[in-house]
Order: structure tokens, then C-alpha cells, then sequence
């Protein structure tokens, strides 16, 4: 059995001042079994957030009223909240998501952006988050501890090397659903990409490790989208 991801909907701040962004949002995580509260400005938001038990809150840096690296360091410093925050922005420098996690972010998206990342990325956020005290991640066989960090496959130990360690615990946390390319490129080398498919020699260690000593594989590849582990997939 899988590591399963929560199958109660997850309740969602949306602090976003373009409201067709919100729009689009909307109709693609309700159909996933989102609750969404929206808010246009940083003030409205910081009210909803005091106010009400959100899971997680997907934050826009440029705001009217209060600024999202405002908001998130207000959360975290004088509310003391911990709800993990993915901010949201047309910021890409490595300058500007050091900010954003410095303020308190959680994780950064850069606009634009695919809905279907935006969603696996709250998943993992949520996972995490209500699994602070559960280190073993498990799929099939297959077992991950988050503190020691170590691997096993029905039974033995398996080596990974820190790239595939950091590309396996991601897959694990939102197994079975699917992860980017652009995600696992980005867990592995942020803004400094190096030049030619560096992302599959990467997955093709991991394979050789879990997958090629055992009768039936974990890790697939989703056709022009991104990998996920799981077991049966047809």
C-alpha cells in the first residue's frame, strides 16, 4: 500500500490581487476537493488567516495593502502561525525566493505556471505538514525514513546518492500523484540548470537502485509531464 495522501479536502487561503488568476485557480483545485478562501489584498488576508484554520495559503508577493513578504513575516513572527506558505510571483532571481523564504515561505512558484504543479506542490505541503512526526514514508515495498535517511526494498538496503535521495523523498511525499520535470528539476539545482538531460541520468540511477533488482518497477514516467512512484500502474 502507498503512503496515503489525505483523502479529506484541503482548505486553501488564495491571496492573489488578479482576479482572473483566482478564477483559474478555482475552477481547477475544486475539482480536486479544495475548500478556497480568497483574498485581494495583504490586510483582508491576514484577517482570514487569524481568523480561520486554513491548511495551506498560496501567496502573492505584490499586493495592495500589505506586501506578501510582510504578510508571511506577520504570520510567522507576531501570529505565530505555521501554515505552510506557497508564495506565488513573477519574481524568478535566486535573490528574490530567498526572501520569500527568509520571510517564512514554505515553497515559490513563479507565474506562469501550471495549475497541475500548483496542486502537487500543495499536496506535498500538506503532507508534510500533518506528517511532521511520521519519518517513514512507505509505497509498496519500498520505505524511506526522513531522519536517518535510510532506503529499503523488501527488506534491503538500499544506497542512494544525494541527488536521487532528494528526487526519491519527493516522489514518496506525493506518491502516487505526479511531479514535474520543472519541479524535480528545480528540488535538484534551483536557478543554476545544467546544460543537456541531466534530470534523467538522475532518474535512471534511482531506477537501477529500487527498481532493477525487484520484479515490478515503482518509478514511471508520465509522457511529456513529469514521474511518479507507485505501485500497479497501468
Amino acid at each position: 500500500m502507498a503512503h496515503a495522501f489525505a483523502t479529506a479536502p484541503i482548505r486553501a487561503l488564495i491571496v492573489e490581487d488578479n482576479r482572473d488568476i483566482c478564477e483559474n485557480i478555482a475552477a481547477y483545485l475544486e475539482k480536486h476537493s479544495y475548500i478556497l478562501d480568497f483574498a485581494y489584498d495583504g490586510i483582508s488576508a491576514m484577517h482570514l488567516a487569524l481568523t480561520n484554520p486554513f491548511d495551506v495559503i498560496v501567496l502573492d508577493l505584490m499586493l495592495p495593502g500589505m506586501s506578501g513578504l510582510n504578510f508571511c513575516k506577520k504570520l510567522r513572527t507576531d501570529a505565530k502561525i505555521e501554515t505552510p506558505v506557497l508564495m506565488l510571483t513573477a519574481r524568478d532571481t535566486l535573490d528574490d525566493k530567498l526572501k520569500g523564504f527568509e520571510a517564512g515561505a514554505d515553497d515559490y512558484l513563479v507565474k506562469p505556471f501550471a495549475l497541475q504543479e500548483l496542486h502537487v506542490r500543495l499536496q506535498a505541503l500538506y503532507k508534510r505538514s500533518r506528517g511532521k512526526t511520521d519519518e517513514l514514508l512507505t509505497v509498496g515495498d519500498l520505505t524511506l525514513n526522513r531522519s536517518t535517511l535510510q532506503v529499503h526494498r523488501a527488506g534491503q538496503r538500499v544506497d542512494l546518492n544525494p541527488a536521487c535521495m532528494k528526487l526519491l523523498q519527493r516522489l514518496m511525499e506525493v506518491a502516487p500523484s505526479v511531479v514535474s520535470r520543472d519541479d524535480l528539476e528545480t528540488l535538484l539545482w534551483a536557478d543554476e540548470r545544467p546544460d543537456g538531460d541531466a534530470l534523467r541520468s538522475h532518474l535512471y540511477k534511482l531506477r537501477q537502485a529500487i527498481d532493477r533488482p525487484f520484479d515490478n518497477p515503482l518509478v514511471h514516467t508520465v509522457h511529456r509531464i513529469g514521474y511518479r512512484i507507485a505501485e500497479d500502474v497501468k
